[in-house]
């Protein structure tokens, strides 16, 4: 229970320090009238207010759940998770989105206990389907990596 708000406590300070940092930040170009500001400083106080409740909530509101994270499995699994996401990180330009997404999202669905013909069809289908609406719905340009380089 004092780890918990202990933790929440930093992620509070840590979010009332990025609102003082975000409230500083001015874009060189002034492609939306309000700039760039009020997005990240709405979404930093609503976890600012969020984090200040939990931590003054009454004890009464708190239940002990178990999550399992102590269990070597899970650990096991967010730690491969994790290094999944960095190696999609620094192969993501090289390999292209479409290829590094099929990639990570075949990996993570293997290890979650996914068949292995259906974690292929499903990552495939994602990685598509998510450069299409990037690239031609909100027209935001994604790496198409060496394979297709022209």
């Amino acid at each position: 229970m004092l780890f918990e708000r202990v933790f929440i406590s930093s992620i509070g300070i840590a979010s009332f320090i990025l609102i003082f940092v975000a409230w500083g930040h001015v874009a060189p170009i002034a492609y939306d009238p309000l700039g760039p500001r009020p997005y990240p400083v709405l979404l930093l106080s609503l976890l600012l207010i969020s984090c200040v409740y939990l931590v003054f909530r009454p004890k009464r509101f708190s239940d002990k759940v178990d999550t399992g994270f102590l269990n070597p499995l899970v650990l096991k699994k967010v730690c491969l998770t994790l290094l999944f996401f960095f190696i999609y990180a620094f192969t993501f330009e090289f390999l292209g989105f479409i290829l590094a997404t099929t990639i990570m999202c075949f990996a993570i669905g293997v290890l979650f206990g996914g068949n292995i013909k259906a974690s292929l069809i499903s990552a495939i289908s994602m990685s598509v389907f998510c450069y299409l609406m990037f690239d031609y719905g909100l027209d935001v340009p994604l790496p198409l990596g060496f394979f297709f380089s022209k």
